[in-house]
Protein backbone atom coordinates (compact mmCIF):
# COMPACT_ATOMS: atom_id res chain seq x y z
CA UNK A 1 0.00 0.00 0.00
CA UNK A 2 0.75 3.68 -0.47
CA UNK A 3 1.11 6.49 2.23
CA UNK A 4 -1.45 8.29 0.48
CA UNK A 5 -5.14 7.27 0.18
CA UNK A 6 -6.11 5.51 -3.19
CA UNK A 7 -9.86 6.57 -3.57
CA UNK A 8 -10.52 4.30 -6.53
CA UNK A 9 -9.19 0.97 -4.51
CA UNK A 10 -11.63 -1.31 -4.92
CA UNK A 11 -13.16 -3.09 -1.27
CA UNK A 12 -15.28 -5.68 -1.13
CA UNK A 13 -17.00 -6.12 2.43
CA UNK A 14 -17.96 -9.34 3.73
CA UNK A 15 -19.40 -10.37 7.35
CA UNK A 16 -20.17 -13.22 9.26
CA UNK A 17 -23.91 -14.01 10.44
CA UNK A 18 -23.86 -12.13 13.49
CA UNK A 19 -26.19 -9.07 13.68
CA UNK A 20 -23.41 -6.47 14.66
CA UNK A 21 -21.34 -7.47 11.29
CA UNK A 22 -23.66 -7.49 9.07
CA UNK A 23 -25.18 -3.98 10.05
CA UNK A 24 -21.57 -3.11 9.90
CA UNK A 25 -21.21 -4.34 6.47
CA UNK A 26 -24.11 -2.62 5.21
CA UNK A 27 -23.15 0.88 6.68
CA UNK A 28 -19.39 0.94 4.91
CA UNK A 29 -20.53 -0.30 1.97
CA UNK A 30 -22.98 2.65 1.52
CA UNK A 31 -20.12 4.98 2.90
CA UNK A 32 -17.50 3.60 0.53
CA UNK A 33 -18.80 1.49 -2.40
CA UNK A 34 -18.21 -2.12 -2.53
CA UNK A 35 -17.96 -5.11 -5.05
CA UNK A 36 -17.80 -8.58 -5.57
CA UNK A 37 -15.00 -10.14 -3.73
CA UNK A 38 -13.57 -11.50 -6.90
CA UNK A 39 -13.31 -8.08 -8.27
CA UNK A 40 -11.81 -6.61 -5.05
CA UNK A 41 -8.45 -5.31 -4.85
CA UNK A 42 -9.11 -5.64 -0.64
CA UNK A 43 -11.17 -7.47 1.40
CA UNK A 44 -12.73 -6.04 4.12
CA UNK A 45 -13.92 -8.68 6.57
CA UNK A 46 -16.20 -8.04 9.50
CA UNK A 47 -16.64 -10.47 12.47
CA UNK A 48 -14.20 -12.35 15.02
CA UNK A 49 -11.05 -14.68 14.25
CA UNK A 50 -13.04 -17.52 13.16
CA UNK A 51 -14.47 -15.45 9.89
CA UNK A 52 -10.76 -14.07 9.30
CA UNK A 53 -9.86 -17.84 8.59
CA UNK A 54 -12.86 -18.44 6.87
CA UNK A 55 -12.39 -15.23 4.35
CA UNK A 56 -8.68 -16.10 3.86
CA UNK A 57 -9.46 -19.69 2.98
CA UNK A 58 -11.67 -17.83 0.18
CA UNK A 59 -8.75 -15.99 -0.85
CA UNK A 60 -5.98 -18.83 -0.58
CA UNK A 61 -5.60 -18.99 -4.85
CA UNK A 62 -6.25 -15.44 -5.53
CA UNK A 63 -3.30 -13.37 -3.28
CA UNK A 64 -5.90 -10.22 -2.38
CA UNK A 65 -5.22 -8.92 1.09
CA UNK A 66 -7.72 -8.80 3.63
CA UNK A 67 -8.19 -6.46 6.42
CA UNK A 68 -10.26 -7.45 9.27
CA UNK A 69 -12.33 -5.34 12.03
CA UNK A 70 -13.68 -6.73 15.03
CA UNK A 71 -17.28 -7.38 14.91
CA UNK A 72 -17.03 -10.93 16.68
CA UNK A 73 -15.61 -12.30 20.17
CA UNK A 74 -11.66 -12.64 20.75
CA UNK A 75 -10.50 -10.45 17.51
CA UNK A 76 -7.07 -11.44 17.95
CA UNK A 77 -6.13 -11.57 13.72
CA UNK A 78 -8.36 -8.48 13.82
CA UNK A 79 -8.11 -4.66 13.71
CA UNK A 80 -10.62 -2.29 15.83
CA UNK A 81 -13.63 -1.27 14.26
CA UNK A 82 -13.88 2.01 13.11
CA UNK A 83 -16.26 3.75 10.01
CA UNK A 84 -13.79 6.96 9.59
CA UNK A 85 -10.96 7.11 7.34
CA UNK A 86 -10.70 3.43 6.32
CA UNK A 87 -8.72 4.71 2.99
CA UNK A 88 -6.60 6.43 5.08
CA UNK A 89 -6.28 3.13 7.52
CA UNK A 90 -5.80 1.00 4.80
CA UNK A 91 -2.62 3.42 3.00
CA UNK A 92 -0.87 3.20 6.27
CA UNK A 93 -1.86 -0.27 7.16
CA UNK A 94 1.35 -2.95 7.69
CA UNK A 95 0.99 -6.69 6.10
CA UNK A 96 1.61 -9.71 7.55
CA UNK A 97 2.81 -12.63 5.03
CA UNK A 98 1.34 -16.30 6.37
CA UNK A 99 1.97 -19.34 4.63
CA UNK A 100 -0.82 -22.54 5.10
CA UNK A 101 -0.08 -26.38 6.00
CA UNK A 102 -1.06 -29.06 3.77
CA UNK A 103 -2.99 -31.79 5.54
CA UNK A 104 -3.39 -35.19 3.69
CA UNK A 105 -4.65 -37.59 5.80
CA UNK A 106 -5.18 -41.34 4.71
CA UNK A 107 -8.77 -43.01 6.40
CA UNK A 108 -8.76 -46.44 7.95
CA UNK A 109 -9.97 -47.76 4.57
CA UNK A 110 -7.97 -46.09 2.30
CA UNK A 111 -9.22 -42.91 1.36
CA UNK A 112 -7.06 -39.82 0.84
CA UNK A 113 -8.67 -35.94 2.16
CA UNK A 114 -6.52 -33.23 1.56
CA UNK A 115 -7.24 -29.97 3.40
CA UNK A 116 -5.39 -26.66 3.76
CA UNK A 117 -4.63 -25.21 7.27
CA UNK A 118 -3.67 -21.47 8.28
CA UNK A 119 -4.02 -22.02 11.79
CA UNK A 120 -2.69 -25.65 12.70
CA UNK A 121 -3.48 -29.55 11.67
CA UNK A 122 -5.03 -31.40 15.02
CA UNK A 123 -5.15 -35.04 15.87
CA UNK A 124 -7.77 -35.58 18.27
CA UNK A 125 -9.02 -38.82 20.18
CA UNK A 126 -12.61 -39.90 19.34
CA UNK A 127 -13.84 -41.74 21.99
CA UNK A 128 -12.79 -41.79 25.50
CA UNK A 129 -9.89 -44.32 24.88
CA UNK A 130 -6.58 -42.17 24.34
CA UNK A 131 -5.19 -42.17 21.20
CA UNK A 132 -2.02 -44.13 20.18
CA UNK A 133 0.45 -42.66 17.66
CA UNK A 134 3.76 -42.67 16.39
CA UNK A 135 5.71 -39.41 14.83
CA UNK A 136 8.10 -39.10 11.88
CA UNK A 137 9.92 -36.04 11.08
CA UNK A 138 11.72 -35.95 7.66
CA UNK A 139 10.45 -39.67 7.37
CA UNK A 140 12.78 -40.64 10.67
CA UNK A 141 10.77 -41.66 13.49
CA UNK A 142 10.96 -39.29 16.28
CA UNK A 143 8.60 -40.51 18.72
CA UNK A 144 7.89 -44.43 18.52
CA UNK A 145 4.45 -43.82 20.63
CA UNK A 146 2.84 -40.55 22.04
CA UNK A 147 -0.14 -41.36 24.32
CA UNK A 148 -2.41 -38.67 24.64
CA UNK A 149 -5.51 -36.82 23.61
CA UNK A 150 -3.79 -35.68 20.67
CA UNK A 151 -1.13 -33.49 19.11
CA UNK A 152 -1.31 -30.18 16.56
CA UNK A 153 1.20 -29.36 14.15
CA UNK A 154 1.00 -25.07 14.40
CA UNK A 155 1.79 -22.36 12.11
CA UNK A 156 3.47 -19.37 13.91
CA UNK A 157 0.56 -17.71 12.79
CA UNK A 158 -1.94 -20.10 14.47
CA UNK A 159 0.78 -20.48 17.76
CA UNK A 160 -1.33 -18.39 19.81
CA UNK A 161 -4.51 -20.45 19.31
CA UNK A 162 -5.08 -23.81 19.71
CA UNK A 163 -1.61 -24.47 20.26
CA UNK A 164 -1.06 -21.73 23.09
CA UNK A 165 -4.37 -23.14 24.79
CA UNK A 166 -2.40 -26.87 24.79
CA UNK A 167 0.65 -25.21 26.09
CA UNK A 168 2.52 -24.83 23.39
CA UNK A 169 4.95 -21.70 22.55
CA UNK A 170 3.99 -18.59 20.98
CA UNK A 171 6.42 -18.22 17.73
CA UNK A 172 7.01 -15.17 15.68
CA UNK A 173 6.14 -14.71 12.69
CA UNK A 174 9.32 -14.31 10.63
CA UNK A 175 10.95 -17.38 12.94
CA UNK A 176 10.16 -20.06 10.22
CA UNK A 177 9.16 -22.52 12.49
CA UNK A 178 6.57 -24.59 13.24
CA UNK A 179 5.24 -25.75 16.73
CA UNK A 180 4.83 -29.60 17.23
CA UNK A 181 2.73 -29.33 20.67
CA UNK A 182 1.00 -32.79 22.42
CA UNK A 183 -2.42 -32.45 24.05
CA UNK A 184 -2.54 -33.74 27.39
CA UNK A 185 0.16 -35.91 26.83
CA UNK A 186 0.20 -39.51 29.08
CA UNK A 187 2.87 -40.85 27.88
CA UNK A 188 5.92 -39.90 27.64
CA UNK A 189 4.87 -37.56 30.26
CA UNK A 190 7.21 -35.09 30.02
CA UNK A 191 7.43 -34.95 26.61
CA UNK A 192 6.11 -30.92 25.60
CA UNK A 193 6.71 -30.90 22.29
CA UNK A 194 9.18 -30.05 19.56
CA UNK A 195 10.26 -26.59 17.44
CA UNK A 196 10.63 -27.57 13.75
CA UNK A 197 12.23 -26.31 10.76
CA UNK A 198 9.69 -24.81 8.37
CA UNK A 199 10.01 -27.35 5.98
CA UNK A 200 9.95 -30.38 7.67
CA UNK A 201 7.86 -33.03 6.96
CA UNK A 202 5.86 -34.56 9.67
CA UNK A 203 3.78 -37.27 9.61
CA UNK A 204 1.38 -39.22 12.18
CA UNK A 205 0.55 -42.94 12.27
CA UNK A 206 -2.57 -44.10 14.32
CA UNK A 207 -1.73 -47.20 16.23
CA UNK A 208 -4.36 -49.70 17.44
CA UNK A 209 -6.65 -47.64 14.75
CA UNK A 210 -9.60 -50.06 15.26
CA UNK A 211 -9.56 -49.50 19.10
CA UNK A 212 -8.49 -46.22 19.15
CA UNK A 213 -10.07 -44.45 16.54
CA UNK A 214 -8.56 -40.56 15.90
CA UNK A 215 -9.69 -37.67 13.64
CA UNK A 216 -7.59 -35.07 11.87
CA UNK A 217 -8.80 -31.55 11.15
CA UNK A 218 -7.25 -28.55 9.01
CA UNK A 219 -8.78 -25.61 10.50
CA UNK A 220 -12.18 -26.75 9.98
CA UNK A 221 -11.92 -29.22 8.17
CA UNK A 222 -12.23 -32.41 9.32
CA UNK A 223 -11.88 -35.89 8.43
CA UNK A 224 -12.35 -39.09 10.81
CA UNK A 225 -11.11 -42.66 11.67
CA UNK A 226 -7.74 -41.61 10.01
CA UNK A 227 -4.76 -44.05 10.13
CA UNK A 228 -1.81 -41.56 8.66
CA UNK A 229 -1.69 -37.92 8.35
CA UNK A 230 1.22 -36.11 6.91
CA UNK A 231 1.36 -32.22 6.84
CA UNK A 232 4.11 -30.14 5.38
CA UNK A 233 4.29 -26.15 5.20
CA UNK A 234 2.99 -24.78 1.33
CA UNK A 235 5.12 -21.99 0.96
CA UNK A 236 4.11 -21.41 -2.73
CA UNK A 237 0.69 -20.12 -1.00
CA UNK A 238 1.15 -16.68 0.64
CA UNK A 239 -2.12 -15.32 2.26
CA UNK A 240 -1.70 -11.44 3.15
CA UNK A 241 -3.77 -9.67 6.58
CA UNK A 242 -3.29 -6.31 6.99
CA UNK A 243 -3.18 -4.06 10.08
CA UNK A 244 -3.53 -1.20 11.88
CA UNK A 245 -0.12 1.01 11.51
CA UNK A 246 1.06 0.72 14.93
CA UNK A 247 -0.44 -2.39 15.73
CA UNK A 248 1.18 -4.85 13.58
CA UNK A 249 0.68 -8.88 14.09
CA UNK A 250 4.58 -9.29 15.12
CA UNK A 251 3.36 -6.74 17.84
CA UNK A 252 0.51 -8.53 18.87
CA UNK A 253 2.44 -11.68 18.98
CA UNK A 254 4.89 -10.05 21.19
CA UNK A 255 2.39 -8.42 23.57
CA UNK A 256 0.60 -12.08 23.97
CA UNK A 257 3.82 -13.23 25.43
CA UNK A 258 3.57 -10.69 28.24
CA UNK A 259 -0.18 -11.31 29.10
CA UNK A 260 -1.55 -11.76 32.48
Amino acid sequence: MSELPDPDLRLAFVASDRPEAQAARERLASLYGSVEPDQAEVIVALGGDGFMLETLHTVMDRRIPVFGMNRGSVGFLMNDYGEEGLRERLAGAGRAVIHPLQMDAWTEAGQVHSGLAINEVSLLRQTRQSAKLRISVDGRVRLEELSCDGCLLSTAAGSTAYNLSAHGPIIPLDSRVLALTPISAFRPRRWRGALLPHQAKVCFEVLEADKRPVSATADSFEVRRVARVEVRERRDIALTMLFDAGRSFEERVLAEQFAS
